[in-house]
């Protein structure tokens, strides 16, 4: 067990235990976004807009961590991610 959690969670990059990182610049708009839509949250124009920066922002982070993901946790969590935003655009 201790073999593949060193395994799951080991940075490729530099050896470390990799849980969080510091966020992306894809990340950093999804945050903005939603800070601004939750701080003005109206039915017009300017929410759905910030609403399809934080979706589309969301799915575009998830697929630069699967991808470019440091460790297998990175990547799952891109994964995990991608799947939950493309069921709640589906329902």
């Amino acid at each position: 067990m201790r073999k593949f959690l060193n395994w799951f969670f080991r940075n490729r990059e530099n050896g470390a235990i990799t849980v969080a990182q510091w966020p992306n610049p894809a990340l950093w708009l999804v945050i903005a976004a939603a800070v601004l839509l939750w701080i003005w949250p109206s039915s017009g124009r300017a929410s759905a807009a910030l609403a399809v920066v934080v979706k589309g922002g969301l799915l575009v982070w998830a697929a630069d961590e699967i991808v470019r993901g440091v460790n297998p946790w990175r990547r799952c969590l891109g994964a995990a991610v991608a799947v939950y935003e493309l069921m709640s655009l589906l329902t």
